[in-house]
């Protein structure tokens, strides 16, 4: 394995499959057991679950999300215009630098 670079050897050894000097180890890592399977809910167990956990959340009232909404709609229409504008401006200096 004299012809491996640094990069390989170190791979090798994450695997386990060589030691520290580069020669193959004898023996193969175990594969990991399985644990045992644990029993699937049913829709009914799934479903209160999920309500349970809908029930920790803290959700925004109407006042914020309408605040968020202006926020994100000014925030989206100042990026569109700017994005547009330099658009224009670099198109058009494109145009006079291949004008001749």
């Amino acid at each position: 394995m004299e012809s491996m670079n640094r990069e390989q050897k170190r791979a090798l050894q994450k695997r386990g499959e060589v030691d520290g000097d580069g020669q193959p180890v004898q023996q193969r890592r175990q594969a990991p057991t399985q644990r045992p399977s644990e029993p699937r809910p049913t829709v009914r167990q799934y479903v209160g679950e999920v309500r349970s956990e809908l029930r920790k959340v803290a959700w925004p009232s109407r006042e914020e999300v309408i605040n968020y909404s202006i926020v994100v709609l000014i925030t989206l229409i100042i990026l569109t215009t700017l994005i547009g504008v330099l658009d224009w401006a670099l198109g058009e200096a494109l145009l006079k630098l291949f004008e001749r």
